[in-house]
């Protein structure tokens, strides 16, 4: 039997699917991921948020990221990979994708806002630090070019944007929700991640302690492989075309 065909039997059977991505399923949309040579690590430095709360400069520096698209985070398109989930998600295989990519994609496939749960944020948009008001970039475009603050018109507090910054604090509520679904699904399917970074990592380790099957697909090993049900690496793009094919 295939790897391709034993997989969809697995899908099949499950009755609550929670799929959990990482950069290894947008880097075939040509989106960078962060820490591999020639990532977005090794070309500029992170900027810490306590820097970026903190300093002017290091606030001026990060928006010029943003507006340069210096990170390459935003502006692909979803691939294969995106519209397989979309679509086991349409099926109602899916509960929810836990996701670490901060690009969007997943929404743009097609799976409903209320079905993505973002762990590191998302780059696409931009929130209040103080309040939480919503901005789109474009509306934040011109104060930028005139090398003024950006801040809050409802509170004045400082806008960054949406996503997860080193040393910020993780979601609280998206982590109770990942949580939540980790410990109600009976099968979590690992897209692309190597599960080194934490505490995002944990979340398909609280599946499998819960009892779901575990099935990682990534190119490279990673350190859960030993407790995984099935592990590939491959191309996950090309393999999940394949498994829909036997869906």
């Amino acid at each position: 039997m295939s790897k391709a065909k034993e997989l969809a039997g697995l899908i099949r059977r499950a009755e609550r699917v929670m799929v959990f991505t990482g950069a290894g399923i947008s880097t075939e949309s040509g989106i960078p991921d962060f820490r591999s040579p020639g990532g977005v690590w090794s070309k500029m430095k992170p900027i810490y948020f306590q820097d970026f709360v903190s300093d002017r400069d290091a606030r001026r520096e990060a928006w010029t990221r943003v507006f340069n698209k210096s990170a390459g985070w935003v502006g692909a398109q979803p691939n294969a990979g995106h519209h397989a989930i979309a679509e086991l998600v349409r099926q109602g295989k899916v509960s929810a994708v836990v996701t670490q990519n901060v690009d969007n994609l997943h929404q743009e496939s097609g799976v409903p806002d209320y079905k993505v749960i973002e762990i590191h944020g998302n780059a696409s948009y931009a929130k209040c630090l103080q309040c939480g008001m919503r901005y789109e970039l474009e509306e934040l475009r011109a104060p930028w070019e005139a090398d003024e603050e950006i801040i809050c018109v409802n509170c004045t507090g400082l806008i960054k944007t949406a996503t997860i910054s080193f040393g910020q604090s993780m979601p609280e509520v998206e982590m109770e929700r990942a949580t939540a679904e980790a410990e109600a699904c009976d099968m979590c399917i690992v897209l692309g991640s190597s599960l080194v970074v934490y505490p995002a990592a944990g979340i398909p380790v609280m599946a499998k302690r819960a009892g779901a099957k575990l099935v990682i697909i990534n190119r490279e090993p990673t350190d859960m492989d030993s407790y995984a049900h099935m592990v590939l690496n491959v191309e996950i793009g090309a393999f999940l075309d394949e498994v829909m094919k036997e869906l």
